[in-house]
């Protein structure tokens, strides 16, 4: 079986490369952003005053 030529393997590297690159793009992109919460959560804090 012939060895490829340099050229076959650089355009093979640059399809696979191209097809990660877009299957990334095209995940990174289909996913809708997190919506804002509308309720906000306060955190109660009861201070106590102690007198000795």
């Amino acid at each position: 079986m012939p060895q490829m030529m340099p050229m076959e393997w650089t355009m093979l590297y640059i399809l696979f490369l191209a097809t990660f690159l877009m299957f990334n793009i095209m995940n990174y992109f289909t996913q809708s952003p997190n919506k804002q919460m509308k309720a906000k959560y306060t955190i109660n804090i009861k201070k106590m005053n102690w007198k000795w």
